[in-house]
């Protein structure tokens, strides 16, 4: 399923023009809202979009139409961000989701699991084909007044053909699957259409239409001859893969949704099962591998999703996290290069259907990590949780399908089968399934502020990266020590190189001096940067700084202590007012202005920045000091 987390997109209307909304949802349950924050729900009767209102203040509270354009005014006193009621929007993502289920299994399954959980030893309940030769049947549809001029060779390429890249397209679908599983799962489509459907595409998206399309498709592709039972590659009675593409481009909304759902149906000698939906487009430039190999994730490998749905949609909890964001095709990284360069699929995933082979790193020593190498899981397990919880470390340098990360270098994961990302709490309870180790320490997927910036990964490191005391640190989820430690890591390429074990002794003391006497510049935003070089190896425990700058007012500067990772600690920020001269004297211990600098590396270059906003009194660094105690 393909989740919409406040992007704009475009939307068709049977009466008027064409118009911009901001989407919130998946295909189980989605909002929308005009670009000024108003609701709106589609008026079947006007064929528009409409201003919505709700028919009650309660928990059941739904949304009806105000019957005002939203090419007008607002209704007088209509509120933005207006929400429908937590129990009927909780009710309707249950009844999709338990629809997914074969009906001997509905009264026993508790939906939950079937969002991010993945109850199947992670993965999502079903039959999975991460083997052999699957050949898969996409069928193409169009609709009165909505033809397509893609023709069936075009998207076949973009299915199966070696070395595709038209439109820009990194490789075909079947090139993607075969390279994230290193051969070992072929996946091929025949590709039948485009067959014409008897509704007009927009009648699709709405309530009193769904779940039509799907049937229709089938049922033409029966009338047009299609020999179902040539798409059961283990002969189960069950065809592997339904693809239906619909003409036109995108629309989330209703069955048009690009979604991976369940269908049912005896044709012949074989029944349906799992199939998926996805667009065609308007032309064959539009036509990208993205959603694609996303859904075809969920269908054939039964992979969940590693993003947030958005629980403030579900069970009310009250904040949308990212997952894992960018850094996986079945999380946000399909849709990189407008869904023409997704990333690749995490080696968490790979593991789960048997792709990768193990290699233990928690005997220390230096350690090699291949960029590309699909096949290989570099694993450092829990002893009594064993292939349930555990570390993965894997090379995401910027290249060949990571080319359009943020980030490049080192990911280090924290995994456990029985997590869900819709939980960004990072609790014993309420943890990711797979949690990037952010090494910036900011934890900006948990907290929504992106789906993956340059800090995320782990570069080139000096000393300890990650250790029990590192930001961020590498304990198991009940807060114990998994004795995992990560340092001297190499600079991202093809291949990469770090070390495990302990590194440095606990408790040395690393201390530093400089008695520059430097002018600080009055009214430049570049300032005063004075460096203490540190030697030695560990990482930072415990922080003393001792700050001496003459100045007739310190309610003008700004003093920020940089580690070498860059990380920054601000120590003061034009506070004091004609306070003359700032005598700083800090520790670490909590609460403490020096909190970010916990857990960096020691060695390397520290900076001291003095900004000084005004004019015209001039000041001094007179000296400073650092004095550090490690930890391993």
């Amino acid at each position: 399923m393909s989740g919409i987390f406040g992007d704009t997109l475009t939307f068709t209307q049977e009466e008027g023009a064409d118009v911009r909304l901001v989407a919130f949802g998946d295909d189980k349950y989605a909002r929308y809202e005009t670009l000024d924050g108003y609701s709106v729900v589609y008026d079947e009767t006007r064929g528009c979009y409409c201003y919505a209102e709700t028919d009650s203040r309660g928990a059941e509270r739904r949304f009806v139409s105000s019957s005002t354009p939203i090419t007008q005014p607002a209704p007088e006193g209509l509120p933005r961000h207006l929400r429908e009621g937590q129990t009927y929007r909780r009710d309707v993502v249950k009844d999709r989701l338990i629809q997914m289920l074969p009906e001997e299994d509905r009264a026993t399954t508790d939906p939950d699991t079937l969002l991010t959980f993945g109850p199947e030893k992670g993965l999502l309940p079903g039959f999975v084909l991460n083997e052999g030769d699957v050949q898969g049947l996409t069928i193409l549809v169009d609709f009165p007044g909505t033809p397509t001029d893609v023709t069936v060779d075009e998207v076949s390429a973009l299915l199966n053909s070696p070395g595709f890249t038209a439109n820009g397209n990194r490789c075909s679908v079947k090139e993607f699957f075969r390279t994230m599983s290193t051969g070992k799962l072929r996946f091929s489509n025949t590709v039948v259409g485009p067959l014409r459907l008897s509704r007009p595409r927009l009648s699709y998206s709405l309530p009193v239409n769904e779940g039509k399309l799907v049937p229709e498709a089938l049922q033409a592709a029966a009338d047009a001859g299609v020999d179902f039972s040539r798409f059961d590659s283990l002969g189960r009675g069950v065809v592997d893969s339904v693809c239906i593409m619909y003409a036109g481009r995108t629309e989330f909304r209703g069955d048009l949704w690009p979604h991976n759902f369940r269908f049912p149906a005896q044709i012949g000698s074989v029944r349906t099962d799992l199939y998926t939906v996805t667009s065609i487009g308007e032309t064959a430039a539009d036509l990208s591998i993205g959603t694609f190999c996303h859904e075809s994730g969920h269908l054939l490998c039964r992979w969940p999703d590693l993003y947030d749905y958005g629980k403030i949609e579900r069970e009310g909890d009250d904040f949308t996290s990212a997952g894992l964001g960018t850094y996986c095709a079945m999380a946000a990284g399909n849709n990189l290069g407008d869904g023409f360069l997704p990333s690749a699929v995490c080696v968490y995933l790979r593991r789960l259907v048997g792709w990768t082979h193990d290699v233990d790193i928690s005997a220390p020593g230096v350690h090699e990590a291949r960029q590309g190498a699909y096949d290989t899981s570099l694993i450092y397990q829990h002893p009594q949780r064993k292939n349930i919880e555990y570390y993965l470390v894997e090379n995401r340098s910027r290249m060949g399908f990571d080319s359009e990360l943020t980030s490049s270098g080192l990911a280090v994961y924290h995994c456990d089968i029985k997590g869900s990302n819709e939980f960004q709490n990072g609790t014993p309870t309420n943890h990711y399934q797979c949690a990037l180790l952010q090494a910036d320490g900011h934890r900006d997927l948990e907290t929504f502020q992106n789906q993956g910036d340059g800090a995320d990964l782990y570069g080139p490191t000096l000393g300890t990266a990650v250790s029990h005391s590192s930001r961020p640190a590498s304990l198991w989820w009940d807060g114990s020590e998994s004795g995992l430690t990560i340092s001297d890591i190499s600079a991202p390429g093809e291949v990469l190189t770090f070390r495990t074990g302990a590194q440095g002794v606990a408790g040395t003391l690393v201390t530093g001096e400089s008695a520059p006497g430097a002018v600080i510049p009055e009214e430049d935003a570049g300032g005063l940067t004075d460096v203490i070089a540190l030697e030695g190896e560990g990482t930072v425990r415990d922080l003393k700084v001792k700050i001496d700058i003459e100045h007739p007012r310190i309610g003008d500067l700004r003093v920020v202590l940089m580690a070498p990772s860059g990380r920054r600690a601000v120590i003061h920020n034009r506070t004091g007012g004609d306070t003359k001269n700032l005598r700083v004297r800090l520790d670490s211990q909590p609460p403490s202005l020096l909190a970010p600098l916990i857990g960096d590396a020691v060695p390397g270059s520290w900076k001291l920045k003095i900004t000084d906003a005004v004019g015209p009194a001039a000041g001094v660094l007179v000296r400073w000091s650092l004095n550090i105690r490690t930890g391993t």
